[in-house]
């Protein structure tokens, strides 16, 4: 964290208020909490009345900013420092850096003074024609070619007035170059009128880039998902790419700028001007914007990405049932595992249903058996390689299984990576990597957060040119994500593994391995008090971390809540006002007469009451809480134990299949949204390849932005629109479906 004066800091506080549009007293309060080393999910639930109530989103934001303009204070200092040291610094320059609202502004002011390579400039200077560029510049010259034979040296090889004119217009052009008011000018007017141009590399070949083989679009609204194509286009050196900038705009701006009052000169500074332009100039801008363009770009696509992991990681769990997660492949046949209702391996086998060795009969007397002997009463399948001809093979044997049973196709993004990991090392060291991933399956249908935590989000595959962006932007956004959603759910302390505890607020990887050895040598934790034994986990992790662990049939009540321990007195203060048994006692026989007045009614009949508008802030003043912290805690009291995922639509089980060639115009079906990216979202319908319903038609009304409408674990209503069964596409709408 940067130290910075006060006074920088309050500037830096109403800076980040005005961009983001949020009042300077909760960004003030944001950003001491920050500093005081608070997480964002802790201030996001904790500490609502300092912030106003701010959300997990803008808290991001606001941390985001802070970081940023923070490292631009630093840029700024730096510059000025190195402009003071070469002696050059005036007021003026040193207003205009502290001025500068961002990066490529404080680099623009710098430019002149950055040391350079040899340039045209630098060898015309050492030739001593700086003279001869500032007479030209003054404009008091009347004969320029008189005034160039002062100039001429044979000892620096300057030996006609043409050479010296050159060289004091290479002087010039570097100045116009280097002016960082014009630079400006003529980024913003590019920006506000250039085009970005493609043509092909070769406009014979064949590629999934020929819409762009003649393409013109203005820069200032090309979509992001359109630039990330375009880029991986010439990446591939498929495609061309350009700036078609506004050079007569450009052109004429510098010539008045720099034009001179006397004619004389005028031709030899128009001269320079050009060539400024031409050779320093627009090159350099161009690569400025596509630069800005691929960041635009980046950033969307991370947002989409992030969006949609966690809306995959908030899947409805499926509890309860014993689960056959099915990894299909072709040669090295179907990894099958079997997990009971905890997660917990009972079982590995392999299989060899799909071609080449197609040995069904064998596969179906295994999985029959697996059935009976562990009342498995749903299948997994992985959506990777064979997954169809898998699904095939489970639709029909589902008829001659012992009792009912259905079956889910699960995405298998990342199950490989997480396979090989050392994690599942750790976890199955006497498993094949191939035997793991189908555990993963199965796993992941019953509580998607908690195993998918163990990959890397960046392999779960659910953005758009994810490849393409900032790997390391692109991890920052995603751990935000997953720290989010693992705190917004809560974590069992007693059944979670150290990867989900590893994302809790303010745990480590190292102290989460320390609460589960805790656990594994103590026994389960009876308390959240109890966690303050486990080494490592000093009074600030405590903090922040405590709220958002869960202890289920321990010794206090609130311990299964949401409810912070620090808000612990004034739980049980609250319940005293409604004449409810406290549950936050430890005593057992308190605890069953509370979960009893809940069973009856009473204490949810007496909290609503609390709720109306008349009774919240005299309860909330009566206990010594803040307002938001009362509607958080009757929350948590209404439903202990609640799992927020439950709310959810669950996914759709099957027990048939259906085939591409099932499929017609027109037909109705219910689906699954799997992907949603700018231009619209991917729908699992059942058949091998996910169908797309493009924005266009996603509703009877304008859809802009299809996160906006739908979202990754969606059951949606779809109707076909459109088939290629030679490329295996399917065109939904959802136009007059959804109620």
């Amino acid at each position: 964290m940067v130290v910075t004066g006060v006074v920088e800091e309050s500037m830096i506080a109403a800076q980040v208020a005005r961009e983001i549009g949020v009042s300077l007293d909760r960004v003030r309060a944001a950003i001491q909490l920050f500093d005081e080393g608070n997480t964002i999910p802790f201030v996001a639930r904790y500490r609502k009345e300092m912030t106003g109530e701010l959300d997990e989103v803008a808290l991001r934001r606001i941390a985001e900013r802070l970081e940023y303009i923070r490292g631009l204070n630093v840029r700024k200092a730096e510059t000025t420092r190195l402009i003071a040291e070469q002696g050059s610094l005036t007021e003026e320059l040193e207003q205009a850096i502290r001025a500068a609202n961002n990066l490529a502004e404080v680099d623009d002011l710098y430019r002149p003074f950055r040391p350079k390579r040899k340039t045209r400039a630098s060898v015309a200077r050492e030739k001593g024609l700086l003279g001869l560029a500032e007479s030209l510049l003054s404009g008091n010259i009347i004969d320029c070619e008189a005034e160039a034979t002062r100039y001429l040296s044979e000892e620096h090889g300057v030996l006609l007035v043409e050479d010296a004119l050159a060289g004091a217009c290479d002087i010039i052009a570097e100045l116009v170059a280097d002016d960082a008011v014009a630079r400006k000018w003529i980024r913003e007017k590019t920006w506000q009128k250039g085009q970005l141009v493609s043509r092909s590399a070769d406009e014979q070949a064949e590629s999934v880039y020929q819409m762009y083989y003649d393409y013109r679009e203005p820069i200032c609204s090309v979509p992001p998902h359109r630039v990330l194509a375009m880029n991986r286009g010439e990446r591939e050196d498929v495609l061309k790419l350009r700036i078609e900038a506004p050079i007569d705009d450009a052109l004429v701006y510098l010539k008045k700028k720099w034009r001179k009052a006397k004619g004389a000169v005028n031709d030899y500074i128009e001269r320079a001007v050009i060539d400024a332009y031409h050779r320093l100039i627009e090159q350099a801008i161009e690569r400025e914007l596509r630069n800005q363009l691929t960041e635009v770009a980046e950033e969307q696509a991370i947002r989409v990405f992030a969006t949609n992991l966690r809306q995959l990681l908030l899947q409805p769990p499926v509890r309860g049932r014993v689960v056959l997660g099915v990894d299909p492949a072709y040669r090295t046949g179907c990894k099958l595992a079997v997990v009971d209702d905890t997660g917990k391996l009972l079982r590995v086998a392999v299989v060899y249903p799909t071609p080449p060795l197609s040995k069904q009969t064998q596969a179906r007397h295994l999985i029959t058996e697996f059935v009976a002997q562990y009342g498995v009463t749903l299948i997994a399948i992985g959506n990777g390689t064979a997954s169809r001809e898998t699904e095939q093979f489970i639709a029909e044997t589902i008829p001659v299984l012992p009792h009912a049973i259905e079956y889910v196709i699960v995405s298998e993004a990342g199950a490989s990576v997480y396979s090989a990991s050392e994690l599942a090392g750790e976890e199955f060291p006497d498993l094949d990597v191939s035997e793991r991933s189908a555990i993963s399956i199965a796993r992941r249908l019953q509580d998607p957060l908690a195993e998918l935590v163990k990959i890397d989000p960046k392999a779960v595959g659910v953005g758009q040119y994810q490849h393409d962006v900032s790997q390391k932007r692109l991890g920052e956004s995603l751990a935000g994500v997953v720290e989010s959603a693992v705190n917004s759910v809560g974590v069992d302390v007693n059944t979670a593994s150290p990867a989900l505890l590893s994302h809790v607020a303010g745990l480590s990887g190292a102290v989460a391995k320390q609460i589960v050895r805790y656990r594994e040598e103590n026994g389960r934790f009876q308390n959240r008090t109890q966690l303050k034994k486990v080494p490592r986990l000093g009074p600030k992790a405590f903090e922040q971390c405590a709220g958002f662990l869960r202890v289920p049939g321990g010794t206090v009540f609130l311990d299964n809540t949401p409810i912070h321990p620090e808000s612990y007195a004034a739980a049980e203060m609250l319940l005293r006002e409604l004449g409810v048994d406290s549950p936050g006692m430890s005593s057992k026989t308190a605890r069953k007469k509370s979960e009893q007045s809940a069973v009856d009614g009473g204490l949810i009949d007496a909290l609503k009451d609390v709720l109306q508008d008349s009774r919240v802030l005299e309860m909330a003043a009566a206990i010594g809480v803040g307002e938001p912290t009362l509607r958080d805690m009757i929350d948590a009291l209404l439903r202990p134990g609640r799992d927020p995922r439950e709310d959810l639509p669950a996914p759709i089980f099957r027990t048939d299949v259906l085939k591409m060639e099932d499929l017609q115009v027109e037909m109705i079906l219910q689906g699954t949204v799997r992907n949603v990216v700018d231009f619209g979202a991917f729908v699992d319908i059942g058949v091998k390849q996910d169908g797309l319903v493009h924005v266009s038609e996603m509703a009877d009304r304008f859809v802009r932005r299809p996160l906006d409408f739908v979202h990754v674990g969606d059951v949606v209503t779809v109707r076909v629109i459109g088939l290629d069964a030679a490329k295996g596409r399917v065109s939904l709408s959802m136009k007059g479906m959804q109620k």
